[in-house]
């Protein structure tokens, strides 16, 4: 056995700091914001993106550890949020894109979405007249750009979703084109689906397929185009109003379930925080703008870093004994745990994800994958087959007999 500490379980009411990676140890420490109360509050102008710094939310420490590791490598397929009203889930989804870094994205005049590597695929076809008029010149046609959260409205229809045909262009210039929808706008940034149970099941597929893909296609008659749609999933969900599809639950990386915290200090520590937020927005931002540069740092690192990070023999062999023993029928189930210890090892610095860090993450990324209604058709299944053979068994017995 290896000697590396075994690092615990995520606790949300016992949170191992002790144990947590240096990163997310100075993500997840507390500093109070009492001071900002007494500042004079910044001249309000029109609707700002204000978002609430992580670095200020108080406990949770589940949720910001699944959401930071599915930063860190998209490669988990995002994060779940499980839980009531109130507790801070869609706060906490905002709340990450300041930390976020910058990245490269298309400067695309026209709103294609157009890229070099689009132009070396599939040469002039594959970018707009602009984009190819400036690359003819030697100009860029992208720039660098921070990542945007996308938040996708419950009463989105697919069209909006995935694209559609617009009409105004069809009407007055004789022309069908097929206009990107919110998928594709989403390319590089973050996706939010609040209440993902509720969105009709033809909207939640198509979301999770073009997650899976990275692409998706459109087709409406003979126009078709394949758009690029690379984003970081989040959704979130009160289990009170309705369940989400096993297929579907199936294809969310980690899944946290959130909580409020029940602490008279953290109870009062987040009312006073929210109260300061709220009375002078710029002056709370600035409290914590320091720590949420380091900590913005501290991600690209990472995401960096976890490029190169290998899992030792050993915590592969125990994730799958994991997995096995769990009776996970789902092949996403080690899949999405072993890629959360390495984006967890990453965070630590770390070029090597050991048994500590598939240990840390694997209740993330293994609860609710099991399913006792296949385990009990499995069981029922064998019954039947075991009967199938016994009558085969006994048909043939009785005419070997016969023919004796």
């Amino acid at each position: 056995m290896s000697d590396q500490p075994v690092l615990p379980p995520i606790d949300p009411e016992n949170p191992p700091e002790g144990h947590l990676p240096s990163m997310l140890l100075r993500m997840l420490s507390t500093s109070g914001a009492r001071a900002i109360l007494s500042a004079k509050p910044a001249e309000l102008g029109l609707a700002e993106n204000l978002p609430f710094p992580f670095l200020a939310l108080v406990g949770q420490t589940e949720m910001r550890i699944a959401l930071l590791l599915a930063v860190i490598n998209p490669n988990i397929g995002g994060v779940l949020l499980i839980g009531p009203r109130g507790t801070g889930k869609t706060t906490a989804v905002r709340a990450l894109t300041t930390l976020l870094p910058d990245v490269e994205v298309s400067a695309c005049e026209n709103g294609e979405g157009c890229l070099p590597e689009d132009y070396a695929r599939e040469g002039e076809a594959g970018v707009c007249a602009s984009c190819l008029r400036r690359l003819r010149a030697g100009e860029s046609i992208t720039r660098w750009g921070s990542v945007n959260m996308i938040e996708l409205p419950l009463n989105a229809r697919l069209d909006d979703v995935v694209g559609g045909v617009n009409e105004r262009i069809a009407v007055q210039q004789h022309k069908v084109k097929v206009e990107r929808g919110i998928l594709a706008r989403a390319d590089q940034n973050l996706l939010y689906v609040d209440e993902v149970n509720l969105l009709e099941d033809q909207i939640v597929d198509a979301i999770l397929d073009a997650s899976a893909a990275g692409s998706y296609t459109v087709r409406r008659g003979a126009i078709s185009g394949t758009y690029r749609s690379r984003f970081v999933l989040i959704g979130s969900m009160n289990p009170e109003e309705g369940n989400l599809r096993p297929q579907l639950m199936d294809r969310f990386g980690l899944r946290v379930v959130v909580r409020g915290l029940m602490q008279k200090e953290d109870r009062l520590e987040i009312y006073n925080r929210v109260r300061a937020y709220r009375g002078n927005s710029r002056a709370f931002i600035r409290e914590w703008a320091n720590p949420t540069v380091i900590a913005r740092e501290d991600v690209t690192a990472a995401r960096e870093l976890v490029k190169e990070v290998e899992l030792t023999d050993e915590a592969l062999d125990i994730g799958l004994e994991l997995v096995r023993r769990l009776d996970i029928d789902s092949h996403r189930a080690e899949y999405v745990m072993f890629e959360a210890a390495r984006a967890y090892a990453a965070a630590d610095g770390r070029d090597r994800a050991h048994v500590g860090d598939v240990r840390a993450v694997a209740a993330l990324a293994l609860r609710q994958r099991r399913s006792q209604f296949m385990v009990d058709f499995a069981e029922g299944q064998k019954v039947e087959d075991n009967q199938i053979g016994q009558t085969f068994d006994h048909i043939l017995n009785r005419e070997s007999e016969g023919e004796g």
